[in-house]
This record gives structure tokens, sequence and C-alpha cells, in this order.
């Protein structure tokens, strides 16, 4: 008998546990062989935290720190330093991870930009990942934060991919005492606005959700759904980011509970029901010890794997070594292939700008997949 199509109603009675999940599971793992087959990928990349000042407050974030306190700007020549490093390890990807709009409420932010000779954040990161792109055999992915449609036809021409988490569509979680109270840039309502001009747009785009920061199972349903509509309308979410909050000693949520394992294969396996069998779904894999059980929830990406950087917002969560990351993964049945930060399937003049295109696809195989890269002794 086939299983029911997706559901929101049905979703949340999995999430809590009135319906039995084995079949879920079962549906998922089903799912995930029909459209990816046995081929789990990642991307060998840097992260590049530029800057690691924010306007935001998160009560879980350990990595926006104020001036004077860890809260800096990476250099353009830094930048190139970490980027040329990648390139000796065989990286693809340059990652850049930043705080939103930190000039927005910090002098120092603001002085920076000034001396670079740039009007925002978003500008400094457009120029970097145009040099990046152009002097490098790296790609950039951004994760800027909040995007307007100008900053994104900006961006698109260096970057092949970009992403925003939605983290989670409920509003309630800026409220005082929850997670987001004073952090304007995670008013869903914007990052849905960002999300739906990337598609506009045609920007391949990766979001996700946020487990265990206080949401309760149906914002987590209805999260899920609110994105699959979205993905429904222009067809651009690359991959489905599931993320499993993780406590940290130096935060205001020290003391909170990451989610079960469990609970939060779970949301795993409904996320990949809900999407259907062409959406890439990832759990990182070095914020559970155990990662491969995902596999046994319709996973088919480990996401960004560095052998040279450290994991900037986890990190307290070391990266699994890409020798046991396979070991894992072909351990449970898979072949593990390398990825660039733009899937295969949109490798195409619909999605890339005309300027990237020639590059993408002279670092990409048959398959879509990344060449491999000769590296230098580290």
């Amino acid at each position: 008998m086939p299983y029911p199509a997706p559901d929101p109603e049905l979703a949340y009675d999995l999430l809590v546990g009135v319906q039995p999940t084995p079949p879920l599971f079962e549906e998922a793992r089903r799912l995930r062989d029909e459209g990816k087959g046995r081929t789990v990928t990642y991307s060998r990349k840097v992260f590049v935290p530029v800057p690691t000042m924010c306007r935001d407050r998160c009560s879980y974030c350990t990595f926006a720190k104020p001036p004077g306190a860890g809260g800096v700007f990476l250099t353009e020549d830094e930048v190139i330093a970490v980027v040329r490093a990648g390139e000796r390890h065989g990286c693809t990807e340059a990652l850049f991870t930043l705080g939103d709009r930190p000039e927005d409420r910090w002098p120092a932010a603001r002085d920076f930009l000034e001396q670079v000779g740039h009007a925002s954040t978003l500008d400094y990161v457009r120029a970097l990942t145009e040099r990046v792109v152009g002097d490098s055999a790296l790609f950039p992915h951004a994760n800027p934060g909040l995007m307007d449609g100008p900053n994104l036809e900006a961006l698109r021409r260096s970057n092949p991919s970009m992403g925003l988490m939605l983290e989670n569509i409920s509003s309630r979680l800026m409220e005082p005492g929850m997670p987001h109270h004073e952090c304007p840039d995670k008013d869903p309502a914007a990052r849905m606005a960002t999300i739906d001009a990337a598609g506009l747009l045609d920007v391949p785009f990766t979001t996700g959700v946020l487990i265990g920061i206080g949401e309760t199972p149906r914002e987590v349903v209805e999260s899920l759904f609110a994105l699959a509509a979205v993905h429904e309308r222009w067809g651009h979410l690359q991959e489905i980011i599931v993320q499993n909050f993780q406590p940290k000693a130096d935060t205001r949520m020290r003391g909170g509970e990451a989610p079960s394992i469990d609970y939060f294969a779970t949301v795993v396996a409904i996320t990949r029901w809900v999407f259907g069998p062409t959406m890439n779904v990832q759990v990182p894999p070095n914020l559970t010890d155990d990662f491969g059980i995902y596999l046994d929830a319709g996973v088919n990406d480990w996401g960004g794997v560095s052998p040279l950087t450290i994991d900037w917002v986890n990190p307290e969560a070391p990266w699994p070594h890409l020798d046991h990351l396979r070991a894992v993964t072909e351990g449970e049945g898979f072949e593990l292939r390398q990825r660039l930060p733009v899937y295969p399937e949109f490798i195409s003049e619909q999605w890339i700008d005309p300027s990237l295109l020639p590059k993408l696809v002279i670092a990409s195989d048959e398959r879509g997949y990344a060449v491999p890269v000769e590296r230098a002794a580290p």
C-alpha cells in the first residue's frame, strides 16, 4: 500500500509519536533511493568568517562577537590567504558566512568598511567573492543574511549558489525571552522574502531548519511546508539542511538541551517525505557522533566539510576526517562523491550567470560532481 502523500497533520502526528514512524523511515529511504540512488555527496570547503560581528543577539550563537572581544572583519589579504590554503588542500568551495549588517550596530564595523571603500558589508562580500572566483580555483557560496533583489543580483555574478537558513517560520521565537528576541534579521517573514526573491532571480539556494531552539513540533511542520511551498513556486531550493541545536558554554542558551536523536531523525525523515525524491537533504556530520544513522532517514548529503578550517558556527564540533566520512558512508552501502557548492542539477544556463558557467563546467565531471583537484602536501 503506498505511503500517504505529504500532509501537515500527519507530519505533526508522526513528530509527536501519535503515528508509528517505521513506515515513514522506510518511505524516506525509498524516496531518497528513487531520486538520488546510492550516492551521498559533500563539498570540500574552507570556511571564511567575514565578519564575526553582527547586529543580532541570538541566544544560542557563539559566532558573533563584539569588537575587541573577537568581533572582526577579515581583510582581503586574509581572505585570499585562507583561499590559497584551501586550494592546496583540494577544496572547491569558499563558504562566506557572516554576521548580519554589523555596521548598523557597531561603529567599528562602519569604520572598517569606510577604510576599505565599501558602503556595506554586503558590498564588501560581493567584492571579496568576485576576487575569489576570478583569482582562484574555488567557488564562493555566500550566506550573507537578509538580501533584496539587487543584493542577490549583484552576488549572483560571483556566487553559483547562495544560502539563508529559515531556521523556523514562527515569529513567536522573536518574543522576549525567546532565542530570536532583538534579532531583526531573524524575522521569518523577512527571511522568507529573501528566499522567495532568490527564486524569482533563478539563484540556486540553500535553506533549512534549526531544531531544538524552543520551537514546537507544530512550528517545525509549518516551517517545512512553508519552504516546500516556495520551492513549488520557483524550483530553486538546491538543498534543505536539517540542523540540530547544540548548547554552547558561552551563550545564554548554554543550559538548553539538544534534541534527542530519535526526534531529530524523525524531522529528517519528514523532511525527505515532504520534499520528495529530487531534493537534496543534508545533515551536518559534525553535530552527531554516529551521523551515519541519518542515512536511514533519507539524507543524501553531508554538506561542506573542511580539511583545513573549523566550523565557525559550531567551533566545539570538529569536522569528521574525510577518510572517516567516506568509511561511514561506504559502510552503509553508499558511494561518497565530492560536489561543488552548487549541485549538479543546477549547473545550467537557467541557473548560473554566464560568466561563471564555463568555469563550473570545467570543474565538474560528466555527472556534475567535482573533478578531483591535485592537492599539495599540507
